[in-house]
Protein backbone atom coordinates (compact mmCIF):
# COMPACT_ATOMS: atom_id res chain seq x y z
CA UNK A 1 0.00 0.00 0.00
CA UNK A 2 1.65 3.22 -0.81
CA UNK A 3 1.74 6.07 1.38
CA UNK A 4 0.88 9.36 -0.49
CA UNK A 5 0.88 13.11 0.74
CA UNK A 6 -1.14 15.83 -1.05
CA UNK A 7 0.39 19.11 -0.21
CA UNK A 8 -1.01 22.36 -0.80
CA UNK A 9 -1.16 25.45 -0.73
CA UNK A 10 -4.59 27.48 -1.32
CA UNK A 11 -5.63 31.50 -1.26
CA UNK A 12 -9.09 31.29 -1.90
CA UNK A 13 -10.36 27.15 -1.33
CA UNK A 14 -9.97 26.13 -5.26
CA UNK A 15 -6.86 23.65 -4.50
CA UNK A 16 -8.15 23.04 -1.49
CA UNK A 17 -10.99 21.37 -3.43
CA UNK A 18 -8.50 19.69 -5.75
CA UNK A 19 -5.95 18.82 -3.07
CA UNK A 20 -9.22 16.95 -1.50
CA UNK A 21 -10.13 15.30 -4.93
CA UNK A 22 -6.59 14.26 -5.38
CA UNK A 23 -6.55 12.42 -2.16
CA UNK A 24 -9.89 10.42 -2.41
CA UNK A 25 -8.64 9.24 -6.27
CA UNK A 26 -5.29 7.93 -4.28
CA UNK A 27 -8.12 6.24 -1.43
CA UNK A 28 -10.09 5.15 -4.02
CA UNK A 29 -6.69 3.05 -6.16
CA UNK A 30 -5.60 1.98 -2.06
CA UNK A 31 -2.87 4.78 -0.88
CA UNK A 32 -2.84 5.63 2.55
CA UNK A 33 -3.12 9.55 2.07
CA UNK A 34 -2.51 12.70 4.00
CA UNK A 35 -3.70 16.06 2.76
CA UNK A 36 -1.73 18.90 4.23
CA UNK A 37 -1.06 22.19 3.98
CA UNK A 38 2.10 24.63 3.85
CA UNK A 39 2.28 28.09 6.40
CA UNK A 40 0.48 31.22 5.02
CA UNK A 41 3.03 33.73 4.73
CA UNK A 42 0.85 36.76 4.14
CA UNK A 43 0.10 39.04 7.18
CA UNK A 44 -2.94 38.39 8.69
CA UNK A 45 -4.33 41.76 8.34
CA UNK A 46 -3.61 41.34 4.05
CA UNK A 47 -4.90 37.67 4.65
CA UNK A 48 -8.22 39.14 5.74
CA UNK A 49 -8.62 42.22 3.55
CA UNK A 50 -7.72 40.22 0.61
CA UNK A 51 -10.71 37.49 1.62
CA UNK A 52 -8.45 34.47 1.52
CA UNK A 53 -9.88 31.89 2.70
CA UNK A 54 -8.77 30.83 6.12
CA UNK A 55 -10.39 28.28 7.54
CA UNK A 56 -8.71 25.04 5.82
CA UNK A 57 -9.07 22.36 8.11
CA UNK A 58 -6.30 20.53 6.72
CA UNK A 59 -2.70 20.57 9.31
CA UNK A 60 0.30 21.83 8.48
CA UNK A 61 3.32 20.14 6.77
CA UNK A 62 6.73 19.85 7.85
CA UNK A 63 9.64 19.50 5.42
CA UNK A 64 10.94 16.63 7.69
CA UNK A 65 7.86 14.42 7.35
CA UNK A 66 8.80 13.93 3.40
CA UNK A 67 11.00 11.29 3.41
CA UNK A 68 8.13 9.19 4.75
CA UNK A 69 5.84 9.68 2.19
CA UNK A 70 6.36 7.11 -1.42
CA UNK A 71 4.74 9.92 -3.40
CA UNK A 72 4.14 13.92 -3.05
CA UNK A 73 1.39 15.72 -4.71
CA UNK A 74 1.68 19.46 -5.01
CA UNK A 75 -0.87 22.26 -5.61
CA UNK A 76 -0.76 25.66 -5.67
CA UNK A 77 -2.66 28.43 -7.72
CA UNK A 78 -0.72 30.44 -9.70
CA UNK A 79 1.17 33.65 -9.31
CA UNK A 80 2.13 35.48 -13.06
CA UNK A 81 2.92 31.67 -14.34
CA UNK A 82 4.86 30.34 -11.32
CA UNK A 83 4.00 28.78 -7.96
CA UNK A 84 3.23 31.29 -5.06
CA UNK A 85 5.81 32.72 -2.96
CA UNK A 86 3.97 30.33 0.30
CA UNK A 87 5.07 27.18 -1.82
CA UNK A 88 7.69 28.26 -3.06
CA UNK A 89 9.09 29.24 0.82
CA UNK A 90 8.03 25.68 2.01
CA UNK A 91 10.19 24.28 -0.61
CA UNK A 92 13.14 26.58 -0.23
CA UNK A 93 13.91 24.66 3.26
CA UNK A 94 14.28 20.90 1.53
CA UNK A 95 17.84 21.91 1.03
CA UNK A 96 18.69 19.40 3.25
CA UNK A 97 16.56 16.30 1.98
CA UNK A 98 17.97 17.27 -1.50
CA UNK A 99 21.42 17.41 -0.43
CA UNK A 100 20.92 13.54 0.90
CA UNK A 101 19.16 12.50 -1.63
CA UNK A 102 16.19 12.00 0.74
CA UNK A 103 13.42 12.01 -2.38
CA UNK A 104 14.79 10.54 -5.17
CA UNK A 105 12.47 7.58 -6.64
CA UNK A 106 10.10 8.99 -4.98
CA UNK A 107 6.74 9.81 -6.97
CA UNK A 108 5.51 13.34 -7.60
CA UNK A 109 2.61 15.27 -9.36
CA UNK A 110 1.34 19.30 -9.31
CA UNK A 111 -1.87 20.42 -9.67
CA UNK A 112 -2.60 24.42 -9.90
CA UNK A 113 -5.70 26.60 -10.51
CA UNK A 114 -6.06 30.13 -12.17
CA UNK A 115 -8.03 32.79 -12.48
CA UNK A 116 -8.10 32.72 -16.22
CA UNK A 117 -8.16 29.92 -19.07
CA UNK A 118 -4.54 31.05 -20.01
CA UNK A 119 -3.44 32.34 -17.18
CA UNK A 120 -0.01 29.95 -16.66
CA UNK A 121 -1.84 27.31 -15.43
CA UNK A 122 1.01 24.70 -17.47
CA UNK A 123 3.75 26.76 -16.41
CA UNK A 124 2.60 26.89 -12.76
CA UNK A 125 2.93 22.70 -13.15
CA UNK A 126 6.57 22.98 -14.58
CA UNK A 127 7.49 26.10 -11.58
CA UNK A 128 6.44 22.42 -9.29
CA UNK A 129 7.75 20.23 -11.47
CA UNK A 130 10.98 21.75 -11.53
CA UNK A 131 11.48 21.31 -8.29
CA UNK A 132 10.10 17.53 -8.24
CA UNK A 133 12.71 16.78 -10.89
CA UNK A 134 15.64 18.21 -9.12
CA UNK A 135 14.72 16.02 -5.88
CA UNK A 136 15.33 12.75 -8.64
CA UNK A 137 11.41 12.16 -8.06
CA UNK A 138 8.93 10.45 -10.77
CA UNK A 139 6.78 12.90 -12.01
CA UNK A 140 3.18 11.77 -13.08
CA UNK A 141 1.08 14.03 -14.61
CA UNK A 142 -2.96 13.52 -15.88
CA UNK A 143 -2.56 11.40 -18.71
CA UNK A 144 -5.05 10.93 -21.84
CA UNK A 145 -6.93 8.26 -19.96
CA UNK A 146 -8.54 10.90 -18.63
CA UNK A 147 -11.11 11.55 -21.10
CA UNK A 148 -12.12 15.17 -19.62
CA UNK A 149 -8.62 16.24 -21.24
CA UNK A 150 -10.94 16.11 -24.76
CA UNK A 151 -13.94 17.53 -24.05
CA UNK A 152 -15.11 20.06 -26.21
CA UNK A 153 -18.41 20.57 -24.39
CA UNK A 154 -17.69 22.68 -21.84
CA UNK A 155 -14.45 25.02 -20.45
CA UNK A 156 -12.59 23.09 -18.15
CA UNK A 157 -8.76 22.98 -16.42
CA UNK A 158 -6.66 20.26 -16.47
CA UNK A 159 -3.48 19.09 -19.28
CA UNK A 160 -1.22 16.27 -19.42
CA UNK A 161 0.93 18.20 -16.84
CA UNK A 162 -1.47 17.99 -13.91
CA UNK A 163 -5.04 18.41 -13.06
CA UNK A 164 -6.38 22.44 -12.90
CA UNK A 165 -9.59 24.39 -12.36
CA UNK A 166 -10.19 28.08 -13.77
CA UNK A 167 -11.27 30.06 -11.14
CA UNK A 168 -12.52 33.64 -12.41
CA UNK A 169 -10.94 36.68 -11.90
CA UNK A 170 -12.62 37.05 -8.69
CA UNK A 171 -13.03 33.66 -7.68
CA UNK A 172 -16.42 33.38 -8.79
CA UNK A 173 -16.19 30.19 -10.66
CA UNK A 174 -15.65 26.48 -8.30
CA UNK A 175 -13.84 23.67 -9.73
CA UNK A 176 -16.22 21.55 -12.49
CA UNK A 177 -16.76 18.32 -12.52
CA UNK A 178 -14.66 17.68 -15.07
CA UNK A 179 -11.80 19.80 -12.80
CA UNK A 180 -12.45 17.24 -9.87
CA UNK A 181 -13.01 14.21 -11.82
CA UNK A 182 -9.51 15.14 -13.23
CA UNK A 183 -7.98 15.47 -9.67
CA UNK A 184 -9.22 12.32 -8.50
CA UNK A 185 -7.52 10.57 -12.04
CA UNK A 186 -4.24 11.71 -11.02
CA UNK A 187 -4.34 10.62 -7.42
CA UNK A 188 -5.36 7.33 -8.68
CA UNK A 189 -2.35 7.49 -11.14
CA UNK A 190 -0.23 8.96 -8.66
CA UNK A 191 -1.26 6.15 -6.05
CA UNK A 192 -0.95 3.40 -8.74
CA UNK A 193 2.65 3.84 -9.46
CA UNK A 194 3.95 4.22 -6.23
CA UNK A 195 2.06 0.72 -5.66
CA UNK A 196 4.69 -0.37 -8.72
CA UNK A 197 7.31 1.26 -7.12
CA UNK A 198 7.29 0.40 -3.70
CA UNK A 199 4.23 -2.08 -3.23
Amino acid sequence: MAKVLVLYYSTYGHVEQLANAVAEGARAAGATVDVKRVPETAPEDVARNSHFKLDQQAPIATVDELPGYDAIVIGAPTRYGRMPSQMAAFLDQTGGLWATGALQGKVGAAFTSTASQHGGQETTQFSIITNLLHFGMVVVGLPYSFAGLTTLDEIAGGSPYGASTIAGGKGERQPSAIDLDGARHQGEVVAKTAAKLFG
